[in-house]
């Protein structure tokens, strides 16, 4: 199982002595006593009371860990439209180890895709035990992982009341404003144009012959630069009113 997706590319930031321009390390401090706490005395706890825990060493975790560490046994098929996007978590590429068995493994894919089926199993990660699914897609096989049941929150617990209260009006005008705006799928639309900006700004700063002066804290806030947040409601009504006017105006 290899990750389908890398945070790789991301901008990140060290933190830093603003003064002497050296990376600040971070420790483990012992809440009592105030004294930093070395590697091999952390150990993992799990909270029974106040201030009282019930300490797990890491024999007692690997006494735990169950063979599906090791296998992914799929135990049962299920239609592939039957899950929920929602329950969809993390996405993994799946290859075969050997190539004794790409046999197998196409023949596997190939099967779920005629019956556009996924195949439920189980697979230790973390030291926890989750459900898969494995997706034939195109020469490969998907795997992922969902999410536990308690994970997930009911829906109509948040849409109950809302009924139809739609404008017959304004949903037509809406409905002319995606098909104007109607576009082919792109992975350029989920492009990150702040992390364009910070990139630009460390190139920038690369060139520059002295670091810019940091703002002080009595700088902050006094741009008075508009808010980036967008309420998207506001924005749905702004263009059902403008498609209206306009046709109004035709």
């Amino acid at each position: 199982m290899t990750p389908a997706t890398s945070g790789s590319e991301k901008v990140r930031f060290h933190t830093l002595n603003e003064k002497t321009g050296n990376r600040v390390v971070s420790q483990y401090i012992d809440s009592a006593t105030g004294k930093p706490v070395p590697d091999e005395q952390q150990a993992k706890g799990y909270e029974r009371g106040e201030n009282d825990y019930v300490i797990l060493t890491d024999e007692d975790l690997a006494s735990v860990e169950l063979e599906t560490v090791r296998t992914i046994d799929i135990e049962k098929f299920v239609p592939r439209d039957r899950i929920e996007w929602i329950y969809l978590d993390t996405p993994f590429y799946l290859t075969a180890n050997e190539k004794i068995g790409d046999e197998a493994f196409a023949v596997i894919r190939e099967a779920m895709n005629a019956q556009d089926v996924v195949g439920v199993s189980r697979v230790v990660l973390g030291r926890r035990e989750r459900a898969v699914i494995l997706e034939p897609r195109g020469d490969g096989i998907v795997v992922w992982t969902l999410r536990f049941g308690d994970e997930v929150r009911p829906e109509s617990e948040y849409f109950t009341g809302i009924g139809n209260k739609s404008d017959a009006k304004g949903v037509a005008a809406l409905e002319n404003v995606i098909k104007k705006r109607m576009k082919d799928w792109s992975p350029a639309m989920v492009s990150d144009p702040i992390q364009d900006a910070l990139l630009k700004l460390i190139a920038s700063k690369k060139k520059a012959k002295k670091p810019g002066k940091a703002s002080s804290n009595s700088d902050k806030g006094k741009s008075g630069k508009p808010s980036n947040v967008v309420n998207i409601m506001d924005a749905l009504k702004k263009s059902v009113a403008k498609e209206l006017k306009s046709r109004k105006a035709g």
